[in-house]
């Protein structure tokens, strides 16, 4: 980039030369192309009616889902903006675990109606001002309209809402009360930790055939056949210390010079893993769990005293058997005692399909449990382990939360009349920015419509004139009727609908605010006319460098 220099000729270079440059309204139009690109991606997956993507990476590997967040992950963007959407979707997806699609669609939207005000010759500083205010404008709304319920049937309702339309139509029912119990019994104090609920999906068997597990299951197998294969009255043991000699960590050598000293080297290493073993029956275990390695000798002696063992199991899984038995993790094989370890009223080993697994059960009150998912392919398989997922993740913020909206585009309509009304009362510009926010929530409730085949400008007009009496009448996608969502027990967690508003309109907020994209391509980074071409086609190209 140059720059003359006080009319004397000279240039004066900033930058590099192969850096290139876009500013003010061509910047921004680049951008809120690459947001509206990418929510046009996924807004086809939105809703009961949502259609699904097929990704195929380099490797060849397919993914079939209609989760935004999964799509979002699995396509390679290299639009800098872009990237900004996608982030918002994973923030959701964190934060409440559903929502993520409606979230960057609510972006997109808001991004397209900025672009009409900007050719209106509104500046973007008015625009994002308006935005703020209507954000939190729509969340007061939001509180107004929210149901105070968290009783089970409201929980199942909730997890059938999610999972509709992910492939989990014939075994919503008995899903949603799998996922209801696990989440219940995994809460304590108010607080839902997602990780302590196990996902086992093996695929060979149909969905129906799910179950959910009192305790824990290790994708692990006994490391001996001689072991035995299941215990009742289970007395488990948790190590981090390895069953084994440890090498040396210094370069220092042993020299023997007699036969003699190599059979004592020989059984000292071997008295010292049967010292380590004692300590083990000593403590009582009958199961033990270590999180490193067992030596060969070790479990010949571990399988002679009786006692089941799995080596290498992982840290996540670890942590959920301290939860669900009650057993305290040795660091130390000398630390270990009878008061560390954990109950259960039977560990065994099964096969399923071809995978062999360790069961946990008849733990006291665990607060770990698993999840047997089955599926008939791998890929239907995947798909329901993530509308599980989903559904997992809005149960525990409703239990957390205590609060529920409408589904079926409700809420949207709702905010969408209050913030009408709340612009009429703003004086100058900033009144149009409240306008374009209220009728960008409506891209949600048009967009159910058209993925259900139905016509959006009469399903927005019928809503709008439904919601004049209650807040909770919304779109029945498979009718085609409007109808009051509560009584037809579709509903989601507001944490869903405040995260989405709040990030979508935290997303649109930088993105207008942006008015100068400089882009290096010696980085070996793409240049802007690569990222428009490249990651989101047609996103606008690029003026010459001076």
């Amino acid at each position: 980039m140059a720059q003359q220099n006080g009319g004397q000729g000279q240039q004066i270079f900033i930058l590099p030369e192969d850096t290139s440059r876009l500013l003010g309204r061509d910047a921004k139009r680049n951008n809120i192309m690459a947001g509206k690109v990418l929510a046009e991606t996924v807004r086809t997956t939105l809703g009961p009616k949502g259609m699904d993507k097929m990704l195929v990476d380099g490797m060849g590997d397919i993914v079939v889902t209609n989760d935004g967040v999964t799509i979002l992950k699995e396509m390679d963007i290299a639009h800098p903006a872009a990237k900004m959407l996608v982030e918002v979707a994973k923030t959701q997806e964190d934060e409440v675990g559903d929502g993520t699609t409606t979230a960057v669609v609510i972006a997109g939207e808001l991004l397209k109606k900025a672009e009409g005000l900007i050719e209106q010759d509104i500046h973007s500083t008015v625009i994002t001002m308006g935005y703020r205010r209507a954000a939190e404008k729509a969340l007061e709304i939001l509180d107004d309209i929210a149901i105070d319920a968290a009783d089970r049937e409201t929980l199942l309702q909730v997890a059938m809402t999610a999972m509709t339309g992910k492939g989990t139509e014939k075994a919503r029912e008995p899903l949603a009360n799998l996922i209801v119990s696990a989440v219940k019994q995994v809460e304590e104090d108010g607080e839902v930790d997602k990780d302590n609920i196990n996902i086992q999906r093996i695929q060979g068997a149909s969905v129906e055939e799910s179950q959910i597990v009192n305790g824990v299951v290790i994708d692990k197998s006994r490391i001996d056949p001689s072991m035995p294969k299941d215990i009742q009255d289970a007395k488990i043991a948790l190590l981090k210390y390895p069953v084994e000699v440890k090498d040396l960590e210094t370069d220092a050598k042993i020299k023997l010079t007699e036969p003699s000293q190599m059979q004592a080297f020989i059984e000292q290493e071997e008295q010292m893993i049967r010292d380590m073993v004692d300590k083990i029956i000593a403590s009582g275990a009958n199961v033990l769990f270590c999180q490193k390695g067992i030596d060969d000798l070790a479990q010949h002696y571990l399988a002679k005293a009786g006692i089941m063992a799995a080596k290498r199991v992982r840290k996540s899984d670890i942590e959920r058997l301290e939860k669900a038995t009650g057993a305290r993790v040795a660091t130390n094989i000398e630390d270990l005692n009878p008061e560390d370890l954990g109950q259960a009223g039977r560990v065994y080993e099964k096969k399923i399909f071809d995978e062999v697994l360790i069961f946990v059960e008849e733990c006291k009150d665990p607060k770990a449990v698993s999840i047997i998912l089955r599926g008939s392919t791998k890929h239907v398989a995947a798909e329901i382990e993530r509308a599980v997922e989903d559904a997992i993740g809005v149960v525990a913020a409703t239990v957390e939360d205590g609060q529920v909206v409408a589904g079926g585009g409700a809420p949207e309509i709702a905010i969408a009349k209050g913030l009408k009304d709340y612009a009429d009362t703003i004086s100058g510009r900033e009144q149009l920015a409240v306008t374009a926010f209220a009728e960008a929530l409506e891209v949600i409730p048009k967009t159910l419509a058209e993925n259900a085949g139905l016509d959006s400008i009469d399903a927005l007009v019928d809503l709008r004139s439904s919601q004049e009496h209650s807040p909770y009448m919304g779109l029945n996608v498979f009718t085609g009727d409007v109808i009051d969502m509560k009584v037809g027990g579709v509903i989601e967690p507001k944490r869903v609908k405040k995260q989405a508003i709040r990030s979508a309109a935290e997303a649109a907020e930088m993105i207008l605010r942006i008015d100068d994209i400089i882009a290096s391509s010696s980085s070996g980074k793409p240049s802007p006319e690569e990222m428009a071409a490249a990651g989101m086609g047609g996103a606008g190209g690029m003026p010459p460098m001076m």
